[in-house]
Formats: structure tokens, C-alpha cells, sequence
């Protein structure tokens, strides 16, 4: 069941077009992952989604509603690459600050034990490393118990066991129905995680399918290689 629908989206910054007809979607239970080289129009597509930012044209709807409408914003969570005007709180204050949004939160501590936070639960977010950040980010992202969580780079800055223990627990929130959009440049994750796979160029969709698909002949790198030119607009 589609949870997510994005259709002919067009959006252009100045002279640059950031989305040239994208389409795709996302479902309820399935790992969606979005591939693209830097500038493809990814992160731009995301805060379409998230009402951050307005598409010039197309449809887009999140639960047959419009992006930022009342009865969507509950219903997602958004784990960003960077968050910078969370540098001056703690971790374990931000989350329970974050859980105090949603009517019916994840706990806060059993949170932060699944994501191994409890260690530096009392550290600013800016103090934290890389990997620290990105495991409060995931968190902040699943507090309210969403439906539908877009996820981008969510493993970068992640050593191999910490990268290992996330795609273990995005694979059972998967299990729990939650449909689950994510970018990556990393192809062993997508291959690793992904139901379907878009691959993205110059803001329009130039291949899909699943992983099984998109590697018959070689492998889903040199699927990427073969369907992204890396220019920037």
C-alpha cells in the first residue's frame, strides 16, 4: 500500500532545476532507498516531502494527504544529515524534549539503550562524534512512532558494528509495517536493505527496480554507474 506518491515534481532554484519530473513512490512494511550522486535532487525531494519545501509542480501526497498538513506531520519522522540548531542540548534531553511532541512516544530510555546513547546521554550534541550524532538523529526520527520515516546518509560516520546494529533495528521497524525511505551512497547498505531501489540523476528517476533487478548483469554499483552522469546542474 503506497504510503508515499510523488508524481512529475518539478521544482527549479534560480536556473538550476533541483526536479525535473521525478515519480516514484514508497510503501507501508518496505524499505525504499533513493541512489543518486550529490545534486541528484535527493535531499531536495525529502524536504518536498516534509513541507520544508514546495515542489513547482506535480502531485504529492503523504497518506493521500499533502506534505506539512496536520493529519501528516504526526505520522513521520525525519532523520536529517546534519542538525546544527541542535548543537547546545544534551542527547538525553533533546529526545525527551522530542517525545514531549507526540501523544503516544517511544520511551525515551529504552530508546536510547536500543541505540547505545545511555554513554553519552549527558554530552552536548556538538561534543558528540559523527557516529554519536547520527545515532540522536535516528532516534529523533523514530521518538513519535511514525508510519513513514525518511532517513538520509543514516549510516554515514558509523563504524562497522554501530552500522551493523542499525540495520538490524530499520530491519524490524520494517517488520512492524513502518515504510522507511532512505538515501545512501553506500551500495552495500542499499543492497543490503532496500526493497526497491531508485536511481536518480539531474532530479528524474533513470532506473528502478529491485536490488534483483538492477543487478541481472553486473552489480547495483556499476548500475548506478551506468544510469548517473555525476554532472551537476
Amino acid at each position: 500500500m503506497p504510503v508515499l506518491k510523488a508524481r512529475d515534481l518539478t521544482l527549479s532554484f534560480g536556473t538550476k532545476r533541483a526536479l525535473d519530473g521525478l515519480s516514484l513512490q514508497a510503501e507501508a512494511g518496505r524499505i525504499t532507498a533513493l541512489l543518486g550522486p550529490n545534486g541528484a535532487g535527493k535531499t531536495t525531494f525529502i524536504r518536498c516531502c516534509t513541507g520544508l519545501t514546495r515542489p513547482d509542480g506535480g502531485s504529492l501526497t503523504l497518506f493521500d494527504a499533502e506534505p506539512g498538513a496536520p493529519e501528516v506531520l504526526p505520522r513521520i519522522g525525519l532523520m536529517p544529515q546534519t542538525t546544527g540548531a541542535w548543537s547546545g542540548i544534551t542527547a538525553a534531553r533533546l529526545l525527551k524534549y522530542l517525545s514531549r511532541l507526540y501523544a503516544n512516544p517511544q520511551p525515551v530510555a529504552q530508546l536510547m539503550d536500543l541505540l547505545g546513547i545511555d554513554e553519552f546521554a549527558d554530552t552536548t550534541y556538538r561534543r558528540l562524534s559523527g557516529g554519536q550524532q547520527q545515532a540522536v538523529n535516528l532516534a529523533g526520527a523514530l521518538i513519535g512512532r511514525p508510519d513513514l520515516v525518511f532517513l538520509d546518509e543514516p549510516s554515514a560516520g558509523l563504524d562497522p558494528r554501530s552500522r551493523r546494529s542499525t540495520w538490524d533495528l530499520l530491519g524490524r521497524i520494517r517488520g512492524d509495517g513502518v515504510g522507511i525511505l532512505l538515501t545512501t551512497h553506500d551500495m552495500h547498505e542499499a543492497e543490503a536493505l532496500a526493497d526497491y531501489v531508485y536511481i536518480v540523476d539531474r532530479g528524474r528517476v533513470t532506473a528502478e527496480g529491485t536490488v534483483a533487478d538492477l543487478t541481472v548483469d553486473a552489480s547495483l554499483e556499476d548500475a548506478f554507474l551506468t544510469h548517473t552522469t555525476g554532472d551537476r546542474q
